[in-house]
């Protein structure tokens, strides 16, 4: 193992929080997938605004938004952020919602956490809304797709990867 795998251990093992304090903000950007896959009638359902509980995207895009926000009181070695920018958007397929989140910082350390937590807590509350009309749902595929920004620079999930 290098030095750098071992980030989260203090000398002695136990867990501590990386210091970040040394390093110069910079601006960062994380993009997050995943899919929320269900019964083609529940897509229909969610595409026409037709749950009883009301506006899926909208509620997901807003739980989204607020999980980035409060990553940190989730995570426990992540830094908390200014976080500057949110976005969560929705892709409805015949089976499936997918969701991706995009988020941007001006900070010492990256956003991937904050994307992936925006991801799933949106798919989470698509499935709370939907539940109701589909038992059968499942949350899956939850992976960072871009990164960019620090000293790591630019990575980018090839498609099939």
């Amino acid at each position: 193992m290098t030095d750098r795998s071992l980030s989260h251990l203090d000398p002695l093992g136990p867990a501590r929080m990386v210091d970040v304090s040394p390093k110069e903000p910079t601006h960062r950007r994380a993009v997050a997938r995943c899919r929320v896959a269900m019964l083609p009638e529940t897509t229909a359902k969610v595409a026409n605004n037709a749950i009883t509980k009301g506006d899926v995207l909208g509620a997901a895009r807003v739980a989204g938004i607020q999980a980035a926000k409060r990553t940190a009181d989730l995570v426990p070695m992540c830094h908390p952020l200014l976080v500057g920018a949110v976005n969560v958007d929705f892709t409805i397929g015949d089976d499936y919602v997918e969701v991706e989140a995009k988020v941007e910082t001006v900070d010492r350390t990256g956003v991937e956490m904050e994307a992936m937590t925006a991801c799933a807590v949106a798919a989470l509350t698509v499935y709370d809304m939907c539940k109701t009309a589909d038992r059968t749902m499942v949350i899956g595929q939850l992976m960072l797709w871009e990164k960019t920004g620090g000293s790591s620079g630019m990575w980018k999930r090839q498609p099939n990867g």
